[in-house]
């Protein structure tokens, strides 16, 4: 199909695209990659008068580590950027999982990371990752700067707390602590399909091998990134043996809040994020047991 007429802007920088999305408000629609957007668009399921194309901005693609020990992300990073990163892989294993989930190679060379986010698909891989990750955003408008907590970026399906004149701009990964470990796991129908149920968890073990500091997250479950909270709290202090993760997991099926669709019943999400929380739990701890997240 074709998507109706629309005026396209490409700016040159950070601030021209912030001015065109004042000047055109709620009738404009900032574009990166295109991977969500255009398919809407096509389909008839999204219009917008004026498309802002940002993906000429150079000073937005990037991965460098940052003062402390972490790592920052440009908004126009794409998946295969993050992928292929060495960084990445070294650092936020985590991540690296996640984005090879992500649809195919074609896809991944030409989405970013930035335009996922924002688009706020309840079952994307990088939200839950990056609640997980404890990881904030930076997002520049009119006023200026400000930073926004993973956990709090995303309002409800498909919406953002982003102003409509901001422009997510960075993604900061907070430094590793010494014995951590995390993983990503994902239930799909084909490979690269968005999750039916997904979990990414990251923990930090004592010097006895007791949690320390644990963050559970489960993706495709509720509108948002959900926080097991209850069950992060089952696990600080203990020792994680089969016995403990199996009771977390449980305690994190309950937290969920599936719905039924043509992909799976809510009863069968519940059952899944069980299953997938507690393989999840287990190669975290495995991987926090050696030389940090490998």
């Amino acid at each position: 199909m074709i998507p109706n007429n629309f005026e396209y802007f490409i700016p040159d920088s950070i601030d021209e695209a912030i001015a065109l999305l004042t000047e055109y408000g709620e009738d404009a629609k900032l574009m990166a990659g295109g991977q969500s957007l255009i398919p809407l668009m096509k389909l008839g399921l999204s219009f917008f008068g004026n498309i802002i194309s940002i993906d000429r901005i150079p000073s937005l693609s990037y991965i460098r580590e940052i003062k402390g020990g972490g790592v920052a992300l440009g908004g126009l990073t794409t998946h295969s950027m993050i992928e292929n990163s060495d960084l990445i892989k070294s650092k936020y294993p985590l991540l690296a999982e996640a984005v090879c989930a992500i649809a195919d190679v074609q896809v991944r060379n030409r989405g970013t990371i930035g335009g996922n986010l924002c688009h706020a698909e309840p079952a994307a891989d990088y939200p839950p990752v990056m609640v997980a990750l404890d990881a904030k955003f930076k997002v520049i408008g009119p006023k200026g700067e400000r930073t926004i907590k993973a956990g709090d970026f995303i309002a409800d399906i498909f919406t953002t707390n982003l102003e409509y004149n901001e422009i997510l701009t960075e993604i900061i990964l907070p430094p590793v602590p010494a014995k951590t470990g995390g993983s990503y796991q994902k239930l799909s129908r084909r490979s690269g399909d968005f999750a039916i149920v997904s979990v990414a968890s990251v923990i930090t073990l004592d010097e006895k091998n007791n949690c320390e500091n644990v963050n559970i997250t489960l993706g495709a479950v509720g509108p948002t990134p959900i926080k097991a909270e209850l069950a992060e709290r089952m696990l600080l202090g203990k020792n994680l043996n089969e016995i403990t993760l199996e009771a977390v997991s449980e305690k994190a099926s309950e937290i969920a809040e599936p719905t039924s669709d043509i992909h799976a019943s809510e009863e069968y999400r519940k059952d899944m994020i069980k299953i997938f929380t507690k393989r999840c739990l287990e190669e975290a701890v495995k991987r926090a047991r050696g030389d940090g997240i490998t």
